[in-house]
């Protein structure tokens, strides 16, 4: 099984406190007589998609995915360390696990991802409480981890890597819809944000083959997929060639050879005009106007980008060594809104209360969102990281009540930003990519537009994976209602 959980202390468009989160698990497996793996995934897109790598690697060696853990010879928890919060929620888990262990010993258990480059031994020998710790680029080694850890030896492999980047392996889709499915074109993160653990705990940049990515995103299409993500934590900066990868040693290197990120989407928005393309995560520093004019040139490529900001004030942005100030992030938006219009979605993340924001600075970050007018954010107060540049740096000086306040007005501003996007597509149509049905109904069908937004729509007997035009006739800050035309 997996859990895919946004362990976020704030939303995407709440009405409630950030205790919410997202489930999604897998389906049991058809092998029963196999051994059993159970996984779980906490924390963003590329967790996820991380899972499905180590999937594809255990069932090579017989594994079956189990929704039970109960029933599990393996279990693995795919871990965040974003937040505290998210390290809390994985050490809840591993003593529920751990109470199973005690009856039954032979169960395997596992950390990976982030929290296990970031705590590494203290897990296995301090703390004791699981039987392996691999970090995000160790995954192929997991076989072998797994062999020890059932002879007794505990099993950690933390390395950071400079080449992987499993363009090989083929991701087995778990909580898959049939519809949706993410591509991982790159890895690790070069971008040293002062709040950030992800360079520690993913390593350096690297990018992905292209021709694996559009052959992967080929194979999707061809098994019926209609949607993909492409996912880096900067896909703004993806960049490959032959030499720099390592893929040949050429005398001379050809212009052509050299594939940025706006080469890419158009290479992946050429395998089929049905095939939408996604993408995550902008860099405000690297978004370029020929991204921008790639995707207006491309019907299919979608009309959003998700453009973190974290504050709208200049010197907070230094100190989170953002390498942007306002008036970089207000120009970048000004271009999406020149070249791809206002229809365009735009979301962000934002921090409330890192250190030493004044209350005029957290001011800024409002007026920021009012000037941009985000369909969405994905918004929090600040959470030290142990490592990181802010916590050896700066000390956590706004009162927690102060952070709780100013997320607060944070999170009621989007809400009426949201609002007032949404009520603009009232009377518009949208070609709308069926996902499935309703959340809270049968009767009706969801799927988004390009903008990513969220239209439910009555269900008239048309098929997940079908596109429809639908009118839209009503919305919350959240979604938007409409009926099928044409």
């Amino acid at each position: 099984m997996t859990q895919l959980i946004e362990d976020l202390d704030i939303l995407k468009n709440n009405d409630t406190e950030a205790e919410n989160c997202e489930v999604k698990v897998s389906k049991e497996g058809k092998n029963t007589s196999a051994r059993k793996l159970y996984i779980e995934s906490y924390g963003c897109q590329m967790n996820f998609s991380d899972s499905e790598i180590v999937t594809s690697i255990l069932q090579k060696e017989g594994f079956d995915t189990t929704s039970n853990f109960e029933k599990a010879d393996v279990i693995l928890l795919n871990t965040c360390s974003i937040r505290e919060k998210a390290e809390q929620t994985v050490r809840k888990r591993l003593a529920q696990f751990n109470k199973i262990k005690s009856s039954k010993p032979e169960i395997t258990i596992g950390v990976l991802g982030c929290m296990a480059e970031r705590l590494k031994a203290k897990l296995l020998e301090e703390e004791k409480i699981v039987d392996l710790v691999v970090g995000p680029d160790a995954y192929r080694d997991l076989p072998n981890l797994v062999l020890k850890a059932e002879e007794g030896e505990k099993g950690v492999n933390t390395f950071l890597s400079r080449e992987e980047t499993y363009a090989d392996i083929s991701p087995v889709r778990l909580n898959s819809n049939g519809v949706t499915a993410f591509i991982s074109i790159m890895r690790g993160c070069d971008n040293m944000c002062s709040f950030c653990v992800v360079p520690f705990t993913r390593g350096r940049e690297r990018s992905r083959d292209p021709h694996s990515i559009v052959n992967e995103a080929r194979d999707l299409f061809n098994k019926g997929y209609r949607e993909v993500t492409l996912l880096g934590q900067n896909v703004d900066s993806y960049k490959w060639s032959p030499e720099e990868n390592n893929k040949a040693k050429l005398e001379k290197q050809k212009v052509d050879e050299v594939v940025n990120f706006a080469n890419l989407l158009e290479m992946v928005a050429q395998v089929h005009p049905d095939l939408r393309v996604r993408f995550s995560t902008s860099h405000p520093k690297d978004i370029t106007d020929e991204v921008l004019h790639t995707m207006k040139q491309y019907e299919n490529i979608c009309k959003y980008i998700h453009l973190p900001a974290q504050s709208g004030n200049s010197r907070v942005l230094e100190i989170m060594n953002r390498t942007y100030d306002r008036e970089w992030y207000i120009n970048r938006v000004d271009a999406i809104r020149s070249i791809l219009g206002e229809e365009c979605g735009i979301s962000s993340d934002m921090i409330a209360g890192f250190c030493t924001e004044t209350e005029e600075e957290h001011q800024d970050t409002l007026s920021l969102m009012d000037y941009v007018k985000y369909d969405f954010s994905y918004m929090f107060f600040y959470s030290e990281r142990p490592g990181t540049l802010a916590a050896k740096k700066y000390e956590d000086d706004i009162p927690l009540e102060i952070k709780k306040r100013r997320l607060q007005e944070i999170i009621n501003k989007q809400q009426a930003l949201s609002l007032e996007r949404n009520k603009l597509d009232i009377g518009k149509t949208f070609k709308v990519l069926i996902e499935g049905t309703s959340k809270k109904s049968d009767d009706d069908l969801q799927g988004r537009n390009s903008a990513n937004k969220v239209v439910i729509f009555e269900n008239k007997g048309y098929k997940k994976g079908e596109y429809v035009n639908v009118k839209v006739h009503d919305c919350t800050a959240a979604t938007l209602f409409g009926k099928v035309i044409g």
